[in-house]
């Protein structure tokens, strides 16, 4: 067993951690937030934001990125608008 295996292959700079991890904490966000409406919805809510992050996951560009949490920032506020509403 070679030990270059255990050498990870890019590193990442502080800034790009740090906006690693606020699109994590997006995506917990959406989750947690699918978990306040019904089932089917629950499902198709997770679904969709599986998807989209999926879709964006290969993404690098910096500008891009914080453009897209902020479009998913805003869209997770008006579905918790929209759940405290039918509540």
């Amino acid at each position: 067993m070679s030990s270059f295996s255990k050498i990870p292959k890019k590193f990442l700079s502080l800034k790009q951690f740090m906006l690693r991890q606020e699109v994590l904490s997006l995506y917990r966000e959406v989750l947690r937030t699918a978990r306040k409406v019904d089932n089917g919805q629950k499902e198709e809510i997770a679904k969709w934001a599986r998807s989209d992050f999926e879709a964006h996951k290969s993404q690098t560009d910096e500008a891009t990125i914080r453009g897209l949490l902020i479009n998913g920032k805003r869209m997770v506020k008006e579905l918790q608008s929209t759940i405290k509403k039918t509540s």
